[in-house]
């Protein structure tokens, strides 16, 4: 059963339109999107959002929270709720929150037949709208199991993405008077939710002419859909900007390459480019990207990857305070987040290869962030637990802090952060947020 909101002002949401058309304006101001679920992500990111005076842009993908729970376990009302209730304890107003959804259309269901996959795809679309979610990101870009061939023809992409937008303008009529209506992501070269797999070499940057021949075709599909309203509220098209990740490697953005897609924009002065997996990307190259109107940056990965890092160095200073102490019964964290991926491998066995020894490194410690989908895992949860409760009856010695966590010990040093484990995990996430926000302007 799906509720409602009660009404708000779309402060949140007119702010991200406003960044739009400032940097369509030649302003270097972007947004950045939190694609995760994670608490201490989200957490990390309210504050961030609180320090810079910046919307929290949280965006949940169609494989994390769904109608039947993603692996995350939520759906979309249950995942709303999360978000505006950490907000509302850190001291955020809930019209500084943004909900999206990324990816959202068969991807979960693309083993099953197009007709059936598609059915998922709107009740998730609808739940999406009911639940809060303003910013939508419409993919239809994967093929299901009767499409047949490698890949979908772009006006198939375009007019299932029509017919998922149809579900979302009607969803919307169900809210409270003055709710804000959804705006919309579209495009056909949409990078594989959750990164490549197996990516060998730098991808190609979406050509100019493939640029206009997908608008025109979701144009056209939205007008036979009657959705001609809905259009003008297409802010964003997925290109692809030549950024990438693999488990090893980055592919970093190259301004050179990109320039003459950075200057064929359509001519709607609301519309820029959406950028996906930038995680990992330098300071400088996002920066860039927001100057070259890749206007709104898509990170995920990165964060949890920090809160992996942040783990793990937790661990090796409890190993040091308290792996003399009889009596003392140290956490488990690394082993295990190990059996959990032993134990279900389909989150990452298609994306690592290698003799046993590098698969198993790949698994913990690749830029794919695989472990990522195991952190809800509840042996996982229990030992992050012991973790927490050792740590945070111990003095934590600063030679440690500097030894393990080298950029928190100057910040704990000077007094301006507790060194507990929670904060100095958060404070270690944020190291990655303060980078887009400041590539953003903020």
């Amino acid at each position: 059963m799906t509720t409602t909101l009660e009404p708000n002002h779309d402060h949140a949401g007119s702010l991200v339109q406003d960044v739009i058309r400032r940097n369509r304006n030649g302003e270097k101001l972007g947004v950045y999107a939190v694609c995760s679920a994670h608490p201490s992500v989200i957490d990390a990111a309210i504050r961030q959002s609180m320090e810079n005076g910046s919307v929290l842009l949280v965006e949940s993908t169609s494989s994390q929270v769904n109608q039947f729970g993603g692996y995350t376990g939520q759906t979309p009302d249950q995942f709303a709720e999360f978000v505006h209730s950490a907000a509302q304890q850190a001291g955020l107003p809930r019209q500084c929150v943004l909900l999206g959804g990324d990816h959202l259309g068969p991807y979960p269901w693309r083993d099953q037949p197009s007709e059936i996959a598609m059915q998922k795809a709107c009740d998730l679309i609808r739940d999406c709208v009911l639940a809060g979610y303003t910013k939508i990101h419409l993919d239809a870009s994967m093929t299901c199991a009767d499409d047949g061939g490698p890949g979908l023809a772009d006006d198939t992409i375009a007019q299932r993405a029509a017919i998922l937008c149809r579900v979302a303008e009607r969803a919307c009529q169900r809210l409270p008077p003055g709710s804000p209506r959804p705006f919309y992501v579209v495009g056909t070269e949409v990078p594989t939710p959750g990164g490549e797999t197996l990516l060998g070499e730098a991808p190609s940057v979406t050509k100019v002419g493939q640029l206009h021949h997908s608008l025109e075709v979701f144009r056209a599909a939205f007008h036979e859909q009657k959705l001609s309203e809905a259009w003008e509220r297409v802010i964003g098209v997925v290109v692809q900007p030549g950024v990438e990740f693999s488990e090893n490697v980055i592919f970093e953005y190259d301004h050179n390459k990109a320039q003459a897609l950075s200057g064929a924009l359509p001519a709607h002065p609301a519309r820029v480019y959406e950028a996906h997996s930038t995680d990992y990307q330098s300071p400088g190259a996002l920066a860039r990207m927001v100057e070259d109107h890749f206007a709104i940056l898509k990170v995920g990965p990165w964060l949890t990857y920090a809160f992996r890092e942040a783990v793990f160095a937790l661990g090796a200073i409890e190993r040091e305070l308290l792996g003399h102490r009889s009596g003392v019964r140290l956490s488990q964290v690394r082993e295990a987040l190990e059996a959990a991926m032993l134990r279900n491998p389909a989150h990452w066995r298609s994306y690592y290869r290698g003799n046993e020894y590098e698969v198993r490194l790949a698994r913990i410690y690749s830029y794919s962030d695989r472990c990522r989908y195991y952190w809800v895992d509840a042996t996982v949860q229990e030992e992050l637990a012991q973790l927490r409760a050792n740590l945070d009856v111990c003095v934590v010695p600063p030679t440690l802090l500097s030894q393990y966590l080298p950029s928190q010990y100057e910040t704990v040093r000077s007094g301006r952060l507790p060194a507990r484990s929670e904060d100095l995990i958060r404070e270690h996430i944020r190291v990655v947020l303060r980078l887009y926000a400041t590539a953003c302007g903020a």
